[in-house]
């Protein structure tokens, strides 16, 4: 393996962690931002309101999107194996 390939393989990884992870973070924006609005108009300061649906919304997300992520992930490696064999 030469240090061109290496470098591609790294940069392939590392823009299949972004798009495997960004769903799931941009919900969790989405609902962050949703429950910061509520608080700021109902005046509600309460730390466990921003945490408790944050987490299930992103729990939520991760396992409706398994397959999905499965399958950017079996799709990736298997190119990954077959770059490697050639």
């Amino acid at each position: 393996m030469t240090l061109d390939q290496a470098t591609d393989l790294l940069r392939q990884s590392l823009l299949m962690v972004l798009v495997i992870a960004s769903p799931m973070l941009l919900i969790g924006l989405i609902v962050g931002l949703v429950i910061s609005v509520v608080q700021a108009v109902t005046q509600i300061q309460e730390q466990s309101l921003t945490f408790v649906p944050k987490i299930t919304a992103m729990f939520v997300a991760a396992a409706v999107l398994m397959p999905w992520i499965g399958m950017k992930l079996l799709d990736y490696t298997t190119l990954l194996f077959t770059s490697i064999a050639n």
